[in-house]
């Protein structure tokens, strides 16, 4: 029987490498994640689902692996997807990847691309045993007409419930080699026809990874991954961005405008997904890309994390990303200093003036104007391909700040959510230093 492992803040990687959350769900309640996990090291793999639970987003609890390879379609992997709740049961919607040709020096890797996807389900009666030998069932096979869909390149079903049946979107690839969203829709999860899709003109990435529609109280929104958005040949050129969005559900027609934001003006943050919480509030949570493994004592390698669960909310045509109210609620222990906080990390809370600067154990935050800017050059990888600074468009309301530090990331909430700064860091100190701060509190965990 595999080990369970608790957590506490960050959910971190259980020891080898975890990549994108799937299957984000309110379930049984418990909150369940479920993420891309490769067992055997600290690096990309075959991919299995590993799978977390929780009873209030902060404290988490490594419950083993959910789904692995059985079948001819996800013989190679079990990739992205996401969960629902059908009469009483769990159901997961992934892609399963079989290579045609694999490299015999690495067999989880297929040189060129060689490789068809297929989108399944599977379900469980209580959201933590699936029969991964007889559960599963091919919902969408590889897509055939190249006028919708690329056979490779189509993946990361996420599935959600309209007003007139149940809908899927799915990341491909256009004729032309643009990125694109496919829209699906089925009256009982298992039977699914094609409906539409949307696409951009040249500059918006060559695939859409991981997309995720939903509505807010005050707009619709469309959160996705398009591959290759950055062509600066900086780590990593993949991004999130967000934007919201008119979408009519009949015909699935989405319009999406020109402009965009990034879903973290860190540049770390990729592949989102969120779910509904018990209160009803949108949340969501995203992976922390890290391009080397942490070796901590007795401890197997680990690689990939993910940000604290944001709520989020449409405002003006804006998304705002705030930190979930029972994070603020865990880390509010007054501490006089950060040296004090303990291993999970710490929060703190000021407003910071034009030219004043945080200096977090070697992580710098800094005002210049009405733009909040973050560097991490002394607390990363060296070497020229890694990106150290970063910084917010103008802020709209003020410079308040609130900033959660872990000893492998940092998140910088602007004005609530406004815009977030997440980054990896390695070799952080414990040091803090304000200086052109003001109503500086210092908080940590409550255990």
């Amino acid at each position: 029987m595999e080990q369970r492992i608790r957590q506490s803040g960050h959910l971190k990687a259980p020891g080898n490498w975890i990549n994108d959350p799937n299957g984000f769900i309110y379930y049984g309640g418990r909150y369940h994640l479920f993420y891309q996990y490769f067992p055997y090291a600290p690096m990309w793999g075959t991919m299995h689902w590993g799978h977390a639970v929780s009873d209030d987003l902060v404290n988490w609890e490594h419950v083993g692996i959910s789904l692995f390879p059985t079948k001819y379609g996800d013989q190679n992997g079990c990739f992205s997807g996401s969960a629902v709740e059908n009469d009483g049961k769990m159901v997961l919607f992934y892609t399963g990847v079989h290579y045609h040709e694999a490299d015999p020096e690495n067999i989880h890797i297929s040189p060129k691309d060689k490789f068809e996807s297929c989108q399944m389900m599977i379900s469980s009666e209580d959201g933590m045993k699936f029969d991964n030998f007889n559960g599963k069932r091919v919902v969408i096979e590889p897509v055939a007409d190249r006028k919708v869909g690329d056979r490779t390149h189509t993946r990361d079903p996420k599935v959600w419930k309209g007003k007139n049946g149940w809908y899927m979107v799915l990341g491909s690839q256009s004729e032309e080699g643009r990125g694109k969203l496919l829209f699906y829709r089925s009256e009982d999860l298992e039977n699914w026809s094609y409906v539409n899709d949307v696409s951009k003109g040249p500059g918006w990435g060559w695939m859409w990874e991981c997309p995720d529609y939903f509505e807010t109280e005050n707009g619709q929104v469309l959160v996705f991954s398009p591959m290759r958005f950055l062509k600066d040949g900086k780590w990593e050129e993949n991004q999130a961005i967000c934007m919201t969005v008119d979408f009519e559900e009949e015909q699935c027609e989405m319009k999406m405008p020109e402009t965009y934001q990034y879903l973290d003006y860190g540049l770390d943050l990729y592949a989102p997904q969120s779910t509904v919480d018990e209160e009803g509030r949108r949340v969501l949570v995203a992976w922390l890309r890290m391009p080397e493994a942490v070796k901590e004592g007795d401890t197997a390698p680990w690689n990939g994390m993910f940000c604290l669960p944001r709520v989020v909310e449409a405002r003006d045509g804006h998304v705002y990303f705030r930190v979930h109210p029972n994070v603020k609620k865990k880390y509010s222990r007054p501490i006089e200093d950060v040296k004090n906080a303990g291993p999970e990390g710490c929060r703190i809370s000021l407003c910071l003036e034009d030219g004043g600067c945080v200096n977090a154990g070697g992580y710098r935050i800094f005002r210049r104007g009405n733009r909040i800017c973050t560097d991490r050059s002394s607390v990363f990888c060296k070497g020229d391909g890694y990106r150290m600074m970063f910084e917010t468009p103008d802020v709209r309301e003020g410079s308040r700040l609130e900033i959660f530090v872990d000893e492998h990331m940092v998140e910088v909430y602007v004005n609530d959510g406004e815009y977030v700064i997440s980054n990896a860091v390695y070799g952080m100190g414990r040091e803090l230093q304000i200086n052109g701060g003001s109503d500086v509190r210092l908080f940590g965990m409550n255990l």
